[in-house]
C-alpha cells in the first residue's frame, strides 16, 4: 500500500492564471514583459510577450523559468553560483539546453511538491523577479 498522496499538477488554467498575475504585476509597474510557464516536465504551458516587451523577453522569461524547475530554486538565489569560484560555474554551458542565472525564474509547488516554474523577462533582474514571485503567490 502506497504512503504517496497524488499532487494535482499544474493545468493550464493555473499557467493562464500565472501568466495574468505577473502581466498585472508588470504592467502595474509600468513594465513590459514575456511571462513562460512550464510544467513539471519543462514543457512550456503558457506564454505571452507583452508587444512592447523587448524581443529577447520570450526568450529569457523560457531560460528562466527552465532554470527554476531544474534546480527547483528561484534563479535570483542562484546568480552568485554561477561566478567564478561558484558551485555552478560550469553548469550553465554543460547541458544542451540553456539555463540562465538571472533573477526572474521562480519553481512553483503544491502540497511541498514541485509542479513547474514560471519566468518572467522584459524588466530589470528584480522586477522580474518580483513579477514572477507575485504571480506564484496567487497560485492556488
Amino acid at each position: 500500500m502506497s504512503t504517496t498522496t497524488a499532487v494535482a499538477p499544474l493545468t493550464i488554467q493555473d499557467a493562464e492564471a500565472l501568466v495574468g498575475a505577473a502581466r498585472s504585476a508588470a504592467e502595474e509597474a509600468g513594465v513590459a514583459v514575456a511571462v513562460s510557464v512550464v510544467d513539471a516536465g519543462g514543457h512550456l504551458l503558457a506564454f505571452r510577450r507583452d508587444d512592447r516587451a523587448v524581443l529577447i523577453a520570450g526568450e529569457t522569461s523560457t531560460r528562466k523559468a527552465f532554470t527554476a524547475l531544474q534546480l527547483d530554486a528561484p534563479t535570483a538565489d542562484l546568480v552568485d553560483a554561477v561566478q567564478p569560484g561558484g558551485l555552478f560555474h560550469t553548469l550553465p554551458t554543460a547541458l544542451d539546453r540553456p539555463l540562465l542565472f538571472i533573477a526572474g525564474g521562480i519553481p512553483l509547488h503544491r502540497d511541498g511538491r514541485l509542479i513547474g516554474a514560471i519566468g518572467v523577462g522584459g524588466g530589470a533582474p528584480e522586477q522580474d523577479h518580483g513579477f514572477a514571485a507575485a504571480a506564484a503567490a496567487s497560485l492556488v
